[in-house]
């Protein structure tokens, strides 16, 4: 595995998590250790826990379910961009990446991820996120997915207009990446969700693979 990043968060009760929403609870339901024959756990969460994709279902009430995402989308070219220094993103900062034209996944990587690095623990509701023109400016240049490095692309109890102009164009939504350590570039982008029927959205393993060139 040295040729791949796992750019995903490990699911615990550490995890930060959104608030009103349960923390994450893992229990051994069977023990070895108390004498039973296996190890048999069971996992409590919701399903916008650590990395995980969003989908129309969660903005739109006749939106696709997770099942529906495009497996073209979530598997492919993807480029790491860099922006350490801003509090919220905009279209402009997008525009100033000078990415490439024919891009099509873009994952951002902010200050955000240094909490990752830290271990923080708690929910910071001053996260870095997307206004709802940045969200436009993704759709307008046919990008099919936006990955963040935070546990929402929209900034906390901002404009749901982020979240639903990328929904209702079908860009494939991933929060809660972990980009501590990753440099800017051409990557492999590896994202699968739990195929969880009639789910709003689900969480996922994201790894990258760098490209060379």
């Amino acid at each position: 595995m040295t040729d791949y990043l796992d750019i995903s968060l490990a699911i615990s009760p550490d995890l930060p998590h959104w608030p009103g929403s349960p923390r994450v609870e893992l229990s051994r339901r069977r023990d070895m250790g108390q004498g039973d024959a296996v190890n048999d756990s069971v996992l409590l969460c919701g399903v916008h826990t650590g990395t995980h994709v969003d989908a129309p279902l969660h903005f739109l009430a006749d939106g696709a379910d997770v099942t529906q995402l495009a497996l073209d989308a979530l598997i492919g070219p993807a480029v790491v961009a860099a922006l350490p220094d801003v509090d919220v993103v905009t279209a402009e900062d997008l525009d100033a990446l000078n990415l490439p034209n024919d891009m099509q996944r873009l994952l951002l990587r902010t200050r955000n991820s240094e909490g990752w690095q830290r271990g923080d623990r708690e929910f910071r509701a001053d996260f870095v996120a997307l206004t709802a023109a940045a969200a436009r400016w993704v759709v307008a240049r046919g990008i099919r997915l936006i990955g963040v490095d935070y546990l929402s692309v929209q900034i906390f109890r901002g404009d749901p207009q982020t979240h639903i102009a990328l929904l209702q164009a079908g860009v494939v939504i991933v929060e809660g990446l972990n980009l501590a350590g990753v440099a800017p570039g051409s990557y492999e982008l590896i994202c699968l969700p739990l195929k969880l029927a009639g789910a709003e959205g689900a969480p996922a393993r994201a790894v990258l693979r760098k490209l060379s060139g």
